[in-house]
């Protein structure tokens, strides 16, 4: 069997397709023998086959399935971010946009582009406050966010010593330059600008004399001087036609619109920081002359309303003093005043009351100076005024509103940048219309249809806080609701859209932001504090002093908590030409007895009407700031101004 063994060695050795070939090696000779014999031996074993049987044929050969090849290794699932860590990374994320916006903000301040930093600034805050994520409950973000507006503060504070905070210097008036007026001028030039004075159309009786000449002399040839009336000019072009058309429909005369040069220099945000009195023609905070002044609305800024205001106020005064060049002078020094110096006197002559020592150098600057004025405006380029550009005329779409809208939503409906609405509404204080009264809504001109038309699809009680989003390419639910900061379900419920719908082919979608300001109490008002508010800013928007802010809400400092109710003294309007504050008893009848005073001080047997305001002296009149809904530090002097000794028109308060 030896053989045997060799054959089952080299079977398991060689293999081939079809059939097996065993080699054999015995006794020195190869023995081949086909394969499938010997399988079939294998088979049956040594028994010898039966004589005379059929031999056993081999099946036929089957060849197995190849085997299938091995899945590759699949990789292991990464392990998905914990809750936790996905926050922390989205705060990480939002601190450094915080970071970039403030020192774009800071980049602005360096550069002196206040209104610029201030953007910045507010971005950087609104960006934590409006992120979804709980500041106090996050310690990175709260600390990133004490942080911010503790810097922010201290730069506001910075720019409140050295101005009115984050809002752009209005431009000084001619008048605020001509301090340092002399009256001595070369006879040549005097002459000269009689010669004028014959050609020289006006509604008003001119005269020249050496106080004339001499603010002609200024304007004309000082850079000064020429540039700040220059600039008056220019301005004027923006407002000349609304202003001309008022005039003449209270029939005074139309050269009268000079008396803005030396109030404003035809800036309607204009506010005097000593007295307080605003607008472009100056008109002090309390008084009766049917400007409405209260939370939300202070029409002294309103160009069309407070030129109305003024331009009666002028024809009362020439009533009373039958001349016109008292009636500027009383504009000035008040009626009152004037009335005194010429009863003391007995002349009824400006010109005489000036030589006389019977005006402060004020009112006897204002006179001249408006002279001045006229003169070069019918000569311009006799007095080297050849370069005048008038700004284009303001030309609106009006619309009367009677809800709160807020400009943010008004300028995404008529595709305007707010500081432009701004501009155009100037009388708003709080960046949205009065909530109980009618209000006439400035917009750039030809959008009034289109902001009817795209109002109508927010609902009125939510005009105060929602936007308006103009679907662009790419636009989803879920990224709309990202960039404003709600919920997808409440953005698709305002538009009644299911929470997976595309919004392709959508022009536009309301975005339910939601509101947080003011609450007004019954006898209170309250106002919930925003995101940069200091006791100045709401001071300010108030018109109250810092001492009783601090006093009625238990303050110290200048820093207040984002999301605080406050308690502030503001008249809420019950009547169009009445308003009473809600104070507690004491304090209101405190103040009572002073107004009382005050009426008695003021009324004269000869005048009746309220001061306009003070001849103080030219040379210690500051520049006037800007006002706007966040001047920051004209509250605090208009509440510690004395209105007896500043005598502007004043406004229904």
């Amino acid at each position: 069997m030896a053989w045997l063994i060799i054959a089952i060695v080299s079977f398991s050795a060689f293999h081939s397709a079809g059939c097996l070939r065993l080699t054999i090696r015995m006794r020195g000779r190869h023995l081949i023998l086909p394969g499938c014999a010997l399988l079939a031996l294998l088979i049956t074993g040594c028994v010898p086959t039966q004589p005379g049987a059929s031999p056993v044929k081999a099946p036929p050969q089957v060849t197995a399935p190849p085997l299938p090849a091995p899945a590759p290794p699949q990789p292991a699932a990464p392990a998905q971010p914990s809750p936790a860590a996905l926050l922390e990374q989205r705060v990480h994320n939002l601190i450094q946009e915080v970071n970039a916006a403030y020192a774009a903000g800071d980049a602005d301040y360096k550069r002196g582009d206040l209104p610029a930093a201030k953007l910045h600034f507010d971005h950087a805050v609104d960006l934590m406050l409006m992120s979804g994520i709980d500041i106090n409950g996050t310690p990175a973000l709260h600390d990133e966010f004490e942080r911010i507006v503790d810097q922010i503060n201290g730069l506001e504070m910075e720019a409140v010593k050295q101005g009115n905070g984050f809002v752009a210097p209005v431009e000084p008036t001619p008048a605020d330059v001509a301090n340092d007026v002399t009256f001595k001028v070369d006879p040549n030039f005097e002459a000269k600008a009689k010669a004028e004075l014959a050609t020289t159309k006006s509604d008003l009786p001119l005269v020249m004399n050496d106080y004339v000449a001499s603010f002609i002399n200024f304007f004309a040839n000082t850079e000064r001087g020429h540039n700040t009336l220059l600039h008056a000019f220019q301005r004027a072009g923006r407002y000349k036609t609304m202003i001309e058309h008022d005039l003449a429909q209270e029939g005074v005369p139309q050269d009268l619109i000079y008396l803005a040069v030396a109030e404003s220099g035809f800036q309607p945000r204009a506010v005097d920081r000593k007295s307080g009195a605003g607008g472009m023609w100056q008109f002090m905070p309390r008084g009766e002359y049917g400007l409405t002044r209260n939370a939300w609305v202070d029409e002294r800024f309103d160009p069309d309303k407070s030129t109305l205001a003024y331009a009666r106020y002028m024809k009362f005064l020439y009533d009373q003093l039958g001349d016109w060049y008292l009636a500027m002078a009383a504009y000035d020094h008040g009626a009152g005043n004037i009335q005194r110096a010429v009863a003391r006197t007995g002349y009824a002559s400006f010109w005489q009351l000036y030589q006389r020592g019977e005006l402060p150098t004020e009112t006897k600057n204002y006179v001249p100076e408006i002279l001045a004025a006229i003169i070069i405006a019918n000569h311009p380029k006799q007095y080297g005024f050849d370069d005048i550009a008038p700004d284009p005329p303001l030309v609106t779409d009006d619309v009367t509103v009677n809800y709160s809208v807020d400009l943010h939503l008004v300028s995404d409906i008529v595709d305007a940048p707010v500081d432009e609405l701004e501009a155009l509404n100037p009388s708003l204080l709080r960046g949205e219309t009065p909530p109980d009264s009618t209000f006439d809504l400035h917009l750039p001109a030809g959008t009034a249809s289109l902001f009817e038309q795209r109002i109508a699809q927010v609902p009125v009680a939510d005009r105060d806080s929602w936007r308006y989003h103009i679907v662009k390419p790419g636009d989803t639910l879920a990224s709309v609701a990202r960039e404003y900061h709600v919920s997808v379900a409440d953005l698709a419920a305002a538009n009644e859209l299911g929470e997976d719908a595309s919004i392709d082919g959508t022009e536009a979608l309301a975005v339910p932001v939601p509101y947080q300001e003011a609450r007004v109490a019954e006898h209170t008002l309250y106002y919930r504090v925003r995101h940069g508010d200091t006791l100045i800013t709401v001071a300010d928007r108030f018109g109250v002093s810092l001492a009783d802010l601090r006093r009625w809400n238990h303050l110290s400092g200048v820093r207040l908590d984002v999301g605080r109710s406050l308690r502030v003294a503001e008249p809420v309007l019950i009547h169009h030409r009445y308003t009473r504050h809600h104070y507690s008893t004491e304090e209101a009848r405190r103040r009572e007895e002073e107004l009382r005073r005050r009426e008695e001080l003021h009324r004269s047997p000869r005048s009746a009407d309220p001061p306009h305001h003070t001849a103080s002296s030219r040379s210690t009149r500051r520049p006037a700031v800007t006002h706007s809904r966040t001047a920051h530090s004209s509250s605090a002097r208009r509440a510690h101004a004395k209105p007896a000794s500043k005598k502007k028109p004043t406004a229904s308060h």
